[in-house]
């Protein structure tokens, strides 16, 4: 009895040891092709996003993943994830932005393959994920309920006479912003223009309804967004003007997944050529052909 005791307190010892002195051991490494192909499974990180992950089931980046994961002969499983950890949830790595850089504060559990979400390119995104190629297009865009008094600009052909025009309609304005997405205040300069950024806590598809009910004056709202919102609520917003140049979406993986990387990439030049994306993205985003053409005839 003493021996088996002993034992049992060896053991619990070397458990012990092993998840405080090696890190490693306690947060699995990002799984490149090989090893997902082994597992026999593809982990897609989701979160409800505009008409990319719908919640329910489906969206453009589901089929996307999805027929990944068919591509590459394995089942496809959906992570729930959020913004603030979405990318530890792939990397091992807890991040914070800081403007255009990160900082990496500790480690965390791997949970997830690929990021696909409707999510943007970013410039301190790319220190820590590779994004495959540009799979929509995207813009942020001012945004204010249809009875404000403040007017859309008038296009002008040059986008940074737009958006500084767009700034320009900013003065004493409370603006909807999100923290950790691609309307973080912080990539911004909001202060000089006069307005003040109000934080949101709630989910990015509910930025509209807010600004229709009146939380703030205005919302930053990206492409994809906006043009749901347009769908779903219409007459009840209108767009005044751009807040930055034309962007990229794309799926993203942690550095030490080149292969599936690489692979996802083949995978989706094929969808492009054969047609089916433009069938998919028809499906979720009609609109996206009238407000952003060019990404598509390329």
């Amino acid at each position: 009895m003493a021996r088996t005791v002993l034992l049992f307190r060896l053991i619990l010892a070397f458990a012990l040891l092993a998840w405080s002195g090696f890190p490693d051991a306690a947060h699995a490494a990002p799984r490149d092709l090989d090893a997902v192909k082994a597992a026999g499974v593809l982990r897609h990180l989701t979160i409800p996003y505009a008409n990319f992950v719908t919640g329910q089931g489906d969206g453009l980046d589901v089929e996307i993943v999805k027929g990944f994961a068919k591509h590459l002969g394995v089942r496809y499983e959906s992570v729930a994830s959020d913004w603030p950890t979405v990318f530890a949830d792939l990397t091992g790595k807890v991040i914070k932005p800081q403007g255009a850089n990160v900082e990496i504060k500790g480690q965390a559990p791997v949970r997830g393959d690929i990021i696909a979400n409707g999510l943007t390119v970013l410039p301190w995104r790319t220190k820590v994920v590779n994004f495959s190629r540009p799979t929509f297009p995207t813009q942020v865009w001012l945004v204010v309920k249809s009875e404000s008094a403040v007017t859309p600009i008038k296009p002008t052909g040059d986008i940074d006479k737009d958006i500084q025009l767009t700034r320009a309609k900013l003065r004493g304005m409370t603006v909807l912003c999100k923290t950790g997405t691609c309307l973080d205040p912080s990539l911004f300069n909001l202060e000089p223009t006069g307005a003040g950024a109000k934080l949101f806590p709630g989910s990015l598809n509910d930025l509209a309804p807010a600004v229709i009910m009146g939380e703030a004056d205005a919302t930053l709202l990206d492409v994809p967004d906006a043009l749901v919102a347009l769908q779903k609520f219409p007459g009840k917003i209108k767009i005044i003007g751009p807040m930055t140049d034309q962007q990229n979406m794309a799926p993203a993986f942690a550095k030490e997944q080149p292969r599936l990387h690489d692979e996802f990439n083949r995978y989706f030049s094929g969808l492009m050529a054969s047609g089916e994306y433009d069938k998919m993205v028809k499906k979720y985003y009609p609109l996206v052909f009238e407000y952003m053409p060019g990404f598509f005839k390329k």
